[in-house]
């Protein structure tokens, strides 16, 4: 099966080998996404909320680039480093969400760079382009 590799205009180089999204047969598959700048620094450091924000920013646009739109996304894998924090993610995460939303898990662990509090990977079911 042929797959599509999706990378957003302006997206920095990865930390380790793998691409923004995979695009195979309709399924998009988004990497686990920390919130990372253009120099792979975390941004909003203390800030779990804006950190979200910027996580499902960097998804869309990754999910807009293969075609689709938010309301594709079928399921989350959300990565907390702290479960102080589980309640300001939620809050962010259900305006991206409102209505129809995805299947997801949320498990607490530790992350690549210690300042990065929240961590999400996405599956999104965009249709055959």
């Amino acid at each position: 099966m042929p797959k599509t590799i999706v990378v957003p205009e302006g997206t920095s180089k990865p930390l380790a080998p793998y691409s923004p999204g995979t695009l195979a047969d309709g399924i998009l598959y988004v990497s686990g996404t920390l919130p990372f700048d253009k120099n792979n620094d975390v941004v909003h450091v203390g800030d779990a909320a804006a950190q979200t924000r910027h996580v499902l920013e960097t998804i869309k646009s990754v999910i807009e680039t293969a075609g689709g739109t938010m309301q594709d996304v079928t399921m989350n894998h959300i990565f907390v480093t702290d479960w102080a924090n589980y309640q300001a993610v939620n809050k962010v995460y259900a305006e991206y969400f409102p209505t129809n939303e995805p299947a997801r898990y949320c498990v607490q662990c530790g992350l690549v760079k210690p300042d990065a509090l929240v961590e999400i990977a996405t599956v999104a079911h965009i249709g055959k382009k």
